[in-house]
């Protein structure tokens, strides 16, 4: 029977590891959908390289110095058969799979960092500080709360990584952007911060969508076992305070942005999600459902105001909100156990009749955690700005991390510039010849421009106007008699700037509404005919009807035959 518990509670801590390593996925995906377009293939080449730098580090000497195995170079050795590791093993799990599960923590702590400082990060100088966290910062507070260290001694609480994870992310995320300094363009002159929103919302639900699921196995699999009534019980538990707390801190927010902003707010809604996870993790085991519920609304309030704090007051730019998500609710949540532990895995917390013990031991940790990493990234961060530079050119910035870091041109092929060989010639012009330059030129040779309506004046049309009034206006102008028209699918506004929009509680000075633009050159009918068919068939009296603009046109040339002026216009019938 003990050997059918060890393979149960070994597949559970290796499913919670596989769950854990997805969420490299999720923050991926969040962190490049709240960024610009330019700088996608950038953040998803730091997700995937913190996770694969930390691993071989954290194995030769991270897990080492977090569960005191002596030097830490574990990776070299047979561990089940070298030597005695029962002090740091949940029973029956072998070392390995404990191993992996505290790796891809370890990769979680660090790929936190990359949110708040992009767009503006040497991507070399990103490899070198999410080594060091992996290598020495997650591992030594690690140790303190998880590995036997001096905190879980006193009783420091902190399940599955609120502190221990998350915290020590958004700490070392705050710092460095700090030091970093903010995106061109992002604060005005006086101080007050501008909007620059996110190229895919899409992206970043799916990434969040992503998180709330592996976050199941983050919290849910943290109990590394599952061989008795007790830990199914308590997986159980876990899984509803988990889910719970993220679903009543997402409410808080949508309606907190929906009070503030007049609408809810898309991306801050979606920060409310992770705030709820983080807040919950460190308590998820030894809070009620109904005290879960109520971190969750705590952390809602939280992660609004403590992501405008940090934009608007500290002047600090986190693009993806990762310091407010990750550092205040890591730190709120780790301390909120010492209010609402029900007794479980803890003394009673001071709102359920424990006095202060618990809410003690946890400011403590919390206190004594954020110091180590405020102190020793810091020094990292200054020492890499000092001898290698942390912050790419501007230039270099403007243009976008994409190409000059990485070469690429695009993250998107729908952005990529035409070339020749984008276009291949089909097979029909290669078998009808349309392709041969002696034939294009045969072609040219036997033209003969006819010079009928000399007098002829030609007028370009250009109509702006609501997407969904095309059809008509299509159909209005074919009646007419103009068939001859180029669509374009544009973004612009007028002089009312477009309606007042806001984005994580800034707002948007001038939002570029899309439209179509409906070009059309004629000379047989008559300008003023055009304009009165366009104004009936757009106009509804309402802001943002359109605009017609009239140019005069020199020439008019038809490419296949060579044929110029009222007779290319018109057609063979002309």
């Amino acid at each position: 029977m003990s050997s059918l518990f060890s393979a149960v509670n070994t597949i559970w801590v290796l499913l919670g590891a596989a769950l854990v390593f997805f969420m490299q996925a999720g923050f991926a995906m969040v962190e490049t959908g709240f960024t610009r377009a330019k700088n996608a293939g950038n953040i998803i080449m730091k997700n995937l390289m913190d996770f694969c730098i930390g691993t071989p580090l954290f194995w030769l000497f991270g897990f080492g110095i977090m569960f005191g195995v002596g030097s830490g170079f574990i990776g070299n050795l047979d561990i089940a058969s070298t030597g005695d590791y029962s002090h740091i093993l949940p029973a029956g799990v072998p070392m390995f799979a404990f191993l992996i599960f505290q790796t891809v923590f370890c990769a979680t702590a660090a790929t936190i960092v990359s949110g708040a400082m992009a767009e503006r990060t040497k991507f070399s100088s990103y490899c070198m500080y999410s080594a060091i966290i992996s290598l020495v910062i997650y591992p030594i507070s690690g140790h303190w709360i998880w590995g036997g260290g001096w905190l879980s001694q006193m009783g420091f609480h902190d399940f599955a990584g609120s502190t221990a994870v998350h915290m020590v992310g958004g700490v070392s995320a705050l710092i460095g952007a700090k030091i970093l300094g903010p995106r061109i363009g992002k604060y005005n002159d006086d101080g007050t911060p501008r909007a620059i929103p996110g190229h895919s919302l899409t992206l970043g639900a799916l990434g969040v969508f992503i998180l709330w699921f592996c976050w199941f196995g983050f919290n849910g699999c943290s109990t590394v076992a599952m061989d008795s009534d007790a830990a199914i019980q308590s997986a159980s538990k876990i899984f509803v305070t988990t889910n719970l707390a993220a679903a009543v801190a997402t409410c808080t927010c949508m309606a907190i942005t929906w009070i503030k902003y007049k609408k809810p707010d898309v991306s801050m809604t979606l920060n409310g999600t992770l705030a709820g996870l983080v807040a919950i993790t460190a308590g998820c085991d030894t809070v009620s459902p109904l005290s879960s519920a109520i971190i969750g609304l705590i952390a809602g309030f939280a992660v609004v105001y403590g992501i405008e704090f940090i934009d608007k007051v500290l002047h600090i730019d986190d693009p993806v909100g990762a310091v407010g998500v990750h550092g205040v609710c890591g730190a709120l949540g780790t301390v909120l156990v010492g209010f609402f532990s029900d007794g479980t895995a803890t003394p009673k917390g001071l709102f359920l009749g424990g006095g202060f013990e618990c809410l003690i031991t946890q400011l403590i940790g919390v206190a004594s955690v954020i110091a180590w990493v405020a102190v020793t990234m810091t020094a990292v961060f200054l020492l890499i700005k000092r001898f290698h530079g942390l912050r790419v050119e501007p230039s270099v910035e403007i243009q976008g991390l994409d190409v000059s870091e990485h070469g690429l041109v695009s993250s998107y092929a729908d952005f990529m510039p035409s070339t020749a060989t984008m276009f291949p010639a089909t097979s029909s012009e290669i078998v009808s010849g349309d392709v041969s330059a002696t034939d294009a030129s045969r072609g040219a040779d036997v033209i003969t421009v006819k010079q009928d309506h000399k007098d002829a004046k030609f007028t370009k049309v250009s109509i702006v106007c609501k997407q969904g009034k095309f059809e008509q206006l299509k159909n209005a102008l074919n009646k007419i008699g103009v068939t001859g028209i180029t669509v374009t699918q544009v973004m612009g506004c007028g002089q009312q700037k477009g309606a007042p929009e806001y984005y994580r509680g800034v707002p948007i000075g001038v939002t570029l509404l899309p439209k179509i633009q409906v070009d059309v050159v004629v000379a047989k009918v008559p300008v003023k005919r055009v304009i009165d068919t366009a104004k009936k068939a757009l106009y509804t009296g309402h802001i943002g009807d359109g605009k017609i603009f009239v140019y005069d046109v020199e020439n008019v040339v038809r490419v296949r035959t060579g044929e110029e002026g009222y007779v290319a216009l018109q057609g063979e019938d002309a």
